[in-house]
């Protein structure tokens, strides 16, 4: 109906159908059929029809005060809307877990920010789960399945979590998987429980009391770098230390369970074209990272 009433609205402003039509870029058919369906609609008639042109009837200079600023008001929104959502200039807010939204994610920032200056990022990064909904971002880079089926997932890849310590480490590095157990570790919270898996496939748990453990996943990596202890940690935050040799790799036969990422949004939420444009841009620079594993 709302579709009715602006092109009876157009052709009130234009007192022609011919106008009206070619402003709408529609048929004098249509226009003409449109306007007598709203008026069967509401009952009434809204012009009159003449040689002369098209005049307002009473009933429908009535409709015409009540409905004209509401329909131009609502176009002028609607055209906004559509302005902001494929512009390539304005916010985008972005969340993601700070050890992957920082850190591996640097120089894709960096690069982002100098390719595409009239995008203005808002990048929140947290441990703990934030409704995409509740804080109005447009996209969030998820680990893992994420729960909600009001949000759209799409799997980019995944990370291997892998054993690490520091060669200057004063304790024996262990050889064996049982050795493991009684070696000193390491533990973020998120990676307390460790689960180790071969290239056969065999599972290992190890449920064991590390000696140092936080919140925080960097501070993990510098207590490695330190020699305090042996972590298992996501590639992509030890593939600088492992090239420069701060930290080697235990046990390379084992590894931790496949870290899934996702890019998510809400299902009823149109993805703006800067969101696009990052969803697009992100997926293309972690299919260069030798850390990553993308989805086929």
């Amino acid at each position: 109906m709302l579709d009715d009433l602006k092109i009876f609205i157009t052709a009130a402003n234009k007192h022609s159908l011919t106008a009206a039509a070619q402003h709408l870029e529609m048929t004098i058919a249509t226009v003409s059929r449109r306007i007598s369906a709203l008026e069967q609609r509401l009952g009434c008639e809204l012009l009159h029809r003449s040689t002369k042109g098209l005049t307002l009837t009473t009933m429908g200079e009535s409709y015409y005060q009540e409905c004209a600023e509401f329909i131009d008001a609502l176009d002028q929104r609607i055209s906004n809307l559509d302005h902001t959502l494929n512009s390539l200039k304005g916010d985008l807010k972005v969340l993601a877990p700070v050890n992957l939204g920082s850190g591996s994610l640097n120089v894709f920032w960096q690069e982002f920010v100098q390719r595409y200056p009239d995008i203005a990022l808002n990048i929140e990064l947290s441990n703990s789960l934030q409704d995409i909904r509740d804080t109005r971002a447009d996209i969030a880079l998820r680990s893992g399945n994420q729960p909600s089926s009001s949000l759209i997932q799409k799997k980019l890849g995944h990370i291997e979590p892998i054993l690490v310590a520091s060669p200057k480490a004063t304790f024996l590095l262990p050889k064996t998987i049982e050795d493991l157990q009684t070696a000193p570790s390491i533990a973020s919270h998120i990676f307390s429980d460790w689960l180790l898996i071969n290239k056969q496939g065999d599972l290992h748990p190890l449920n064991k009391e590390h000696r140092h453990i936080s919140n925080d996943m960097t501070i993990t990596l510098n207590l490695a770098k330190a020699g305090a202890g042996i972590a298992l940690m996501p590639m992509s935050m030890v593939i600088s230390a492992l090239e420069t040799g701060e930290l080697v790799r235990i046990l390379p036969e084992w590894r931790g369970q496949n870290r899934e990422i996702f890019l998510v949004w809400p299902y009823r939420r149109s993805l703006s074209a800067r969101a696009k444009l990052l969803k697009d841009e992100l997926t293309k620079f972690l299919h260069q990272q030798t850390w990553f594993h993308p989805s086929p």
